[in-house]
């Protein structure tokens, strides 16, 4: 079962799973943009109590679940103090609240054949944050914690999470998938390029969405899959870069941090 399967990486990996011979359903708000070959089940992943009702009824069709894709996402370009709590709740509730209720709602069937996968499409920006991504990076961070405590949890019961952070992908989060807040004068200098950038990226991201279907696909056939596979060449050069900072920091801090101690 696929979120957000009508466009993007939804699409991209529900097409490579029906191609891989996979029983595919495909959730979206408007399933008329599906792929050939997918169950349709129309789903607005921020109605929670609807999201069971459609994990319930996919077991109920077919029998089990074998795998759960929370790809469903939009974008937010703003800083910290234009974004409104409206714009963030809802950000939240797309990003993490949604996930959460649909991988609470797959679990229970998971469990029981002691089997199972749950993919979280997190970002680039689920590790690392700049300006003008405060608001869409704080999403991608809380789905990302929540997972990485998720699979310590459920990994001994046979079930896997796969947390995927891709860099930039040639789907519509640049374009219709994009929302700005309302400019404050004082950050154009500091964010203004962010949205321009942004703006102008649509149709020249270098990453090809199909290669990561197929790459995720091959990780969740993997004996030792990883909790977090990074995808675009921008995406490996970015969290290396912010991994040794990090580090560095640490190792210039790590004195006082110890000497806390009692």
């Amino acid at each position: 079962m696929i979120t957000g399967a009508s466009s993007g990486f939804g699409y991209a990996l529900a097409t490579a799973a029906v191609e891989a011979g996979d029983t595919v359903v495909g959730a979206a708000r408007r399933t008329s943009g599906l792929p050939d070959g997918v169950d349709p089940v129309e789903l607005d992943v921020t109605d929670t109590a609807a999201g069971k009702a459609v994990v319930d009824g996919v077991v109920e069709r077919h029998g089990r679940l074998d795998v759960l894709v929370n790809a469903a996402g939009r974008a937010l370009i703003g800083a910290a103090e234009e974004t409104t709590d409206a714009e963030l709740r809802d950000l939240m509730e797309v990003h993490f609240f949604g996930p959460v209720a649909l991988t609470r709602a797959a679990l229970p069937h998971l469990r029981a054949q002691g089997s199972g996968a749950i993919v979280q499409f997190s970002s680039l920006g689920g590790r690392l944050s700049f300006p003008g991504v405060g608001g869409y990076s704080a999403t991608k961070f809380a789905l990302e914690g929540w997972s990485e405590g998720l699979a310590a949890e459920v990994g001994p019961l046979g079930v896997r999470v796969l947390i995927v952070e891709p860099g930039a992908f040639r789907t519509g989060l640049h374009g219709g998938g994009m929302r700005m807040t309302e400019p404050i004068p004082a950050y154009d200098d500091i964010v203004g390029p962010v949205r321009k950038m942004q703006q102008d990226f649509d149709g020249t991201q270098p990453g090809d969405p199909a290669k990561a279907a197929a790459a995720i696909l091959d990780a969740l056939a993997a004996e030792e899959p990883p909790l977090r596979l990074a995808l675009g060449g921008d995406a490996a050069d970015a969290i290396a870069a912010s991994l040794e900072a990090n580090t560095t920091e640490l190792r210039a801090w790590e004195q006082v941090a110890r000497s806390t101690d009692l």
